[in-house]
């Protein structure tokens, strides 16, 4: 059975965010403007989007 994977692309700068934020993004192997990553579809990963919900925006979902 396949897993549900979502892919999430970096759309905005974390300069002068949080450290924290920052950290969340490179926890979604993110650093770079449209840089994309396909992770696991969870509830961790859900909320690690949510919380930089203003930086990143889902492109795909499967």
């Amino acid at each position: 059975m396949a897993k549900n994977t979502v892919t999430i692309e970096q759309i905005a700068s974390p300069i002068g965010r949080p450290k924290d934020q920052r950290a969340t993004l490179v926890g979604l192997k993110l650093n770079k403007i449209r840089r994309q990553s396909t992770l696991e579809d969870t509830a961790a990963v859900r909320g690690m989007i949510n919380k930089v919900q203003h930086l990143v925006r889902i492109v795909d979902e499967k």
